[in-house]
């Protein structure tokens, strides 16, 4: 016998009705996050700094009407309220948060500037703060009034992390710090939020196959600030990584995106405040 609002265990999930917040939707892992989404029945709010992007990630999806946009610059402390107050207003709810926009800008620590290292760290945990500080109002008044009137509705939000901020990695003292601050950031708010029906896990990766993790080129780099970032991960280190993985390759952004539908669905209604790693098995 099942309590009230709770669906049959063997009862196949659905998303229909949800909506959902993604950061970084408009490339590699972000936009598989977004198609699983959709697929899976939800609205998706996706912001991205490229816009171009954004449309393209729009019309990969089979109901392009239920995918919204806002471009901009997450570091922007505006943008935001600007992400919340679009999804409230195109789909009238947030039900899911999921922050993985995120860029790598690596350097040994002698020659790390202040400059990039704060870079990471406004990225990878002031981003994803000033996203839930800017909906925390909605979630908790919207779930104070549901509790009051007995409904049971659980949330979520989903924290992209790495396998750097578990185990550090060599040349990214930003990167790692980054990403480990957003692992207390999701234990925190775990506990905060836990009252308000609303599950906060973390999924790690390890090497996924996307634009960052490609072979490093001389022309390769991404634009962040004006500033011209080089992106991509030396050839050598791609094979030694896939060599030691024990699933034997590097993952792909469907695989990645994967683990963070689990954490979106009503299977991990009783999972809080954990860290998945998404890395094929392999540690550094």
């Amino acid at each position: 016998m099942t309590e009230k609002n709770e669906a049959p265990a063997n009862a196949p999930f659905t998303l229909t009705g949800k909506t959902a917040i993604v950061t970084g939707g408009g490339r590699g892992i972000g936009r598989a996050i977004v198609q699983r989404l959709v697929s899976a029945g939800a609205n998706v709010l996706a912001s991205d700094l490229d816009l171009q992007a954004l449309r393209e990630t729009q019309s990969s999806v089979p109901h392009p009407e239920r995918v919204a946009l806002v471009c901009g610059d997450l570091t922007e402390a505006a943008l935001a309220q600007q992400i919340v107050n679009a999804a409230l207003e195109a789909f009238a709810a947030i039900d899911i948060i999921v922050n993985c926009a995120g860029f790598s800008w690596d350097s040994v620590i002698q020659k790390t500037t202040d400059e990039q290292f704060l870079a990471m760290l406004n990225i990878h945990v002031v981003a994803p703060f000033r996203l839930l500080r800017a909906a925390s109002g909605y979630l908790r008044e919207t779930a104070k009034r549901e509790i009051a009137n007995g409904q049971f509705v659980m949330r979520k939000v989903v924290n992209i992390t790495s396998i750097s901020a578990i185990d550090g990695n060599a040349g990214q003292a930003g990167y790692s710090a980054g990403k480990a601050g957003v692992i207390g950031l999701t234990k925190t708010l775990a506990k905060e939020w836990g009252r308000y029906n609303i599950n906060v896990n973390a999924v790690g990766f390890g090497l996924i196959d996307t634009r960052m993790t490609q072979p490093l080129k001389p022309e390769g780099a991404i634009t962040v600030g004006g500033k011209k970032v080089p992106i991509g991960v030396q050839p050598a280190v791609l094979d030694s990584i896939a060599a030691a993985c024990p699933l034997g390759r590097i993952g792909t952004p469907a695989e990645a995106a994967g683990a963070v539908l689990f954490f979106c669905s009503p299977l991990s209604d009783y999972v809080t405040g954990e860290v998945l790693i998404c890395g094929g098995g392999y540690h550094f």
